[in-house]
Parts: C-alpha cells; structure tokens; sequence
C-alpha cells in the first residue's frame, strides 16, 4: 500500500458513517463506498442519461457513466502522485453525477424551474439526497450509508439555506472552510474529462470542425505537436492524438500547481487543508486559455442549433411529466405516490431525476400519446 500524505484523509481522521457498521472485511472503508456506489441502481442508469448527445443519438458518444468512469481514471491517477486516498478520490468522483436529471443540464434547468416554488432542484443536491436516502439496498438504512468525506466530496456547489439544513455535510459553506484535497481534485478532475471528451463527441457528431478548433489557443498547439510528431496523420487518429495531449497537459498542470500550493500553504494534517484557500487548482498561465475552450464550447457547441432543438425538447418532457404529476399524483408508481403523501413536489423531483433519457421519453409518451395505454 501506498503512503498516504500527511494531509490526506484516512480512516483514523475521518468522520466516519451516519449509522455505524462492522468494519468491512478485507477491503478498507473507503472503497467500500467505491463498492456501493458502483453496484447502485442511480450508478447503472447513467449509462442511459445524456452527456451532451442523447443517448439514441449514437452509440459512441459519452453517457453519463462514460463520463464518470473516466473522470474517476483522472481523479485517481493524480491522487497517487500527490499522496491522497485515492479510494475516497474514486468513489466521489464515481458519484458526482447520480443526482442528474435525464438529458443532461437541460434537464436540470427544466426541472429546477418546476421546483422554483419548492426548494428548487440542484444535481449535486440530488447526488447527496440519492446515496443519502433514495437508493434502498440495504436493511438498517436509507440510502448507502457513506463515510463523511464521500458525501461531503459530491456536494461541490450549495446555497446558504440548503447548507442550514444540510448539518455537518453543509457546514463549510457556511464557515467558508474547504473540503478535503480528495473532493478538491475530483471536482476539477470532473471539468477536465468533459472539456477535453466534449471536444472529442463534438469532432465525431460532427457539430464542429478541426478547422473551428484551431482557432482556440490550446487545442491549436497541441494538434501541431502531434502534426510534428507524427507527419501526415489525420481523422480520427489525430483528433485522439490531440485530445490526449490536451488531458496530458491539463493533468501535469494541475498536479504541479496543486504541489506548489500545498507547499506554500504548508499544511501537514487534514483540518490545516480545511482551514486553508483552495490548494487544487491550475496555474494562471493555463486558465485564460481553459476559459478560451469553453467559451467555444458553449457558442459552438452547446449552443449548436441542433443541440438546442433537442434541449428545447427535453425542457419539453420534464415540465410536462412535473405538471403532469402535480396534478394527479396517483398516476405515480406506488413507491412516489408513498413518498408524495410527505412531500408531493419533491417525490416527483425524485421520480423524475432518476429517469434515463429513454424511459423519460416513454414515460411522455404512455401520459401524453395518442394509443399508448399503459
């Protein structure tokens, strides 16, 4: 086994679970949650909710488990080069995404609007919610029952209001501390999978060009290292010669700066890395040109018309399922129409937050089309 930083989470300074266990037998706690996330029902269905493609769209394209799993990849190699567990680092960023909505931020969107006069509807709120309470494996309790610094890892972003009712997994938002370097790496982690393999689903849809993209700094230079190294190469092994460069770069720079901040702050246990800025971060000569990619990505990618028509739809589907649940409950599966005597509006959150795409679009269509009848 690999020795952990001083800094690094273990079980010794962890907080432990919400309801106490047996330790787990030949495996440590940590990936015990890895284990549990991976065998959830929310963990499996992401391989049937959007990235930026509709999962029907194309069969190459990334899903939301694709994406998962490889922001896990990032997350954990980095982890081992600076001392961190890489346990916890693998199971937030396996999990970071089990709150999201079918069809992606659209989705979200949709749906947060439905929620407006509920409490509203966050992703990383739902991914806490799901491994908190909604998955129903096990029988002493509700949800996966993980260890603090897991859950605390997928909550990234959080309002004052929500952090008050959060207790101790929402407490630094209201202290302004940090979470730990694990959570710290798997949410950047999460940004360089998805700016890096938008690129590459956007090449291969089609939506943009080789020839948009060199107009954009970063990839621009690394598509020219790779010309240079292998003369003459084109299609599709040069878009992959690209685009791995391209994570190369971003994963060296984060290391080397996370490395740096680490010792100019000069922590040495886990409360010093809470009670410090964050230590996880690039290094300002690569930011401008980090906001240079995604700016194209969004104007010519997000923004693609095709893109936005399929949005629009699935705008169209969650707030015609939400509306049509508030008004008749009971045309909910009966395990909702239980948890909708509690609280209507956000069992049919739930409801609807766990659908893959495909089953949004058939749910749609058994409540709104023409000779579906059940």
């Amino acid at each position: 086994m690999l020795q952990l930083a001083p800094y690094a989470v273990t079980e010794g300074n962890s907080r432990g679970r919400i309801h106490d266990e047996p330790a787990p037998v030949a495996r440590g706690n940590f990936q015990r949650d890895r284990d549990r996330i991976v065998h959830s029902t929310a963990f499996r269905r992401l391989e049937y909710k959007t990235q930026v493609f509709v999962n029907h769209e194309g069969d190459l394209f990334r899903t939301r488990l694709t994406h998962s799993i490889e922001v896990a990849q990032i997350t954990r190699g980095i982890a081992r080069q600076l001392g961190l567990n890489e346990d916890l680092a693998e199971s937030i960023a396996l999990a970071h995404d089990l709150g999201h909505t079918p069809f992606g931020h659209a989705g979200q969107d949709a749906l947060n609007a439905c929620m407006k006069e509920h409490g509203g509807f966050e992703h990383n709120l739902q991914s806490l919610r799901t491994v908190d309470r909604l998955e129903d494996r096990y029988a002493g309790f509700d949800g996966l029952n993980l260890m603090f610094e897991t859950r605390e890892g997928i909550l990234k972003h959080c309002s004052h209001a929500n952090a008050e009712r959060l207790g101790d997994v929402g407490q630094r938002f209201l202290d302004g501390t940090q979470p730990s370097l694990e959570a710290q790496l798997a949410n950047l982690a999460d940004e360089i999978a998805y700016n890096n393999h938008d690129v590459d689903d956007g090449l291969r849809s089609g939506l943009i060009t080789l020839e948009q993209l060199d107009e954009v700094p970063l990839f621009a230079a690394q598509r020219r290292e790779a010309e240079a190294r292998w003369p003459g190469l084109a299609g599709r092994r040069l878009i992959n010669e690209t685009v791995r460069r391209m994570i190369h770069l971003m994963v060296i720079d984060l290391l080397e700066q996370a490395r740096a901040n680490i010792a100019a702050a000069g922590v040495a246990s886990l409360d010093e890395v809470r009670a410090a800025p964050r230590l996880v971060a690039y290094s300002d000569a690569l930011q401008p040109r980090l906001r240079e990619l995604k700016l194209f990505l969004r104007e010519q990618l997000y923004r693609h018309y095709q893109v936005l028509r399929m949005t629009n739809k699935a705008r169209r589907i969650v707030g015609e399922l939400f509306a049509a649940f508030m008004e008749d409950p009971h045309i909910l599966p009966p395990q909702y129409q239980a948890m909708a005597r509690e609280d209507k509006a956000r069992a049919i959150a739930d409801y609807i937050a766990g659908m893959t795409d495909r089953y949004a679009m058939k749910e749609h269509r058994r409540l709104f089309a023409v000779g579906e009848i059940y």
